[in-house]
């Protein structure tokens, strides 16, 4: 139902309806309806076997992007190296007291095997979609599902209380799978909420346009899907983030990025992606950063979470109206030696 009333709007329509819509979980910031939006701090971990360390740096968070989730995309499943990034990020968490959570983006077993070791886990990442052929290709089932959720929550870590799980949807995933059945994408999508929904997540994460112009063929439909899309989820009560983006080889740039953050910013999106210069290196396609986090901000007058925003008064980051403020080099952020990943 949700996918169909999408379908009969125009866009002014999914912005009013999807802005109306009162969505709320563990964390205050995501309480859209308070004039909350985040900002995700991503990073990715390079190959390791070309000699190149792991740097998290956290400097990023002078852009005051971080609140909703500091997470690292990593190059390699082995679970030792899984291990070592979920220390490092929590590292620099518990260094510098930042209210936030952080994720390594890896599949949800690695990620139960990571606590089974006792690694530090906030939050339990992984893809889904919107019917059974599809997850199991994903490699997942719902009892796998409620397996990790139970054992994140068994760490009982920071503020996000139930809320542990941080699902990501890719916009055509099933019909890339062939695993649709001949349902439309929209559709397809908007199941998959159905299942987020079941594991009050905190996160919900819909990558727009990762695919290519094979399934959205240009700016305008990832634009007007992207629309249908937060107002489908709005409407099913789950805590909608985006990753704005497109691939090289499709009818797409940056202006059409602009101004889908822009009208999704007006939509009540939960969060955008931060990835350094907008260019997500590990997946070879363009998304957002940590300037258009602020930008967004800065225009609706937005603000970070709560606690995330008297941290970074605290830190000297921000003044008392959220703006940020230069920074010199004895910044405790500058100052001290940051975490690597062994070579």
């Amino acid at each position: 139902m949700a996918a169909a009333v999408s379908k009969l709007m125009r866009n002014q329509d999914l912005v009013i309806a999807a802005g109306k819509c009162r969505v709320s979980d563990a964390l205050s910031q995501h309480d859209r309806a308070s004039g909350h939006a985040g900002g995700a701090l991503a990073a990715e971990s390079p190959d390791r076997q070309r000699g190149r360390d792991c740097r998290l740096d956290p400097r990023r968070l002078l852009y005051g992007a971080g609140d909703a989730v500091i997470g690292i995309n990593p190059v390699s499943d082995s679970l030792p190296v899984l291990i070592e990034l979920l220390r490092l990020v929590d590292d620099i968490i518990f260094r510098f007291e930042v209210p936030t959570q952080s994720c390594v983006l890896t599949h949800v077993t690695n990620t139960i095997q990571a606590i089974e070791h006792g690694a530090p886990v906030d939050l339990v990442f992984q893809s889904i979609a919107g019917t059974e052929k599809a997850n199991a290709g994903f490699g997942i089932d719902l009892a796998l599902l409620a397996e990790a959720r139970a054992a994140a929550q068994s760490l009982a870590r920071g503020p996000v209380g139930d809320n542990v799980m941080y699902f990501e949807t890719g916009q055509g995933s099933a019909l890339s799978a062939d695993a649709n059945f001949g349902v439309d994408q929209q559709t397809c999508e908007a199941r998959a909420y159905a299942v987020a929904r079941a594991f009050s997540p905190l996160l919900i994460n819909t990558v727009v346009g990762f695919i290519g112009p094979e399934y959205l063929y240009d700016g305008s439909r990832s634009s007007a899907r992207a629309w249908r899309i937060i107002s489908a989820a709005s409407c099913s009560a789950c805590p909608l983030g985006c990753d704005i983006c497109y691939t090289n080889h499709a009818e797409a740039d940056q202006d059409d990025m602009d101004t889908l953050l822009t009208l999704l910013g007006c939509a009540g999106v939960t969060y955008i992606m931060g990835v350094p210069g907008a260019d997500d290196v590990m997946l070879n396609y363009q998304s957002t950063s940590f300037h258009d986090a602020l930008y967004l901000r800065t225009l609706l007058g937005l603000k970070r979470a709560p606690e995330f925003e008297r941290w970074l008064q605290r830190m000297n980051i921000t003044d008392g109206q959220g703006r940020l403020q230069p920074i010199g080099l004895s910044h405790p952020l500058f100052a001290q030696q940051l975490p690597r990943l062994r070579a």
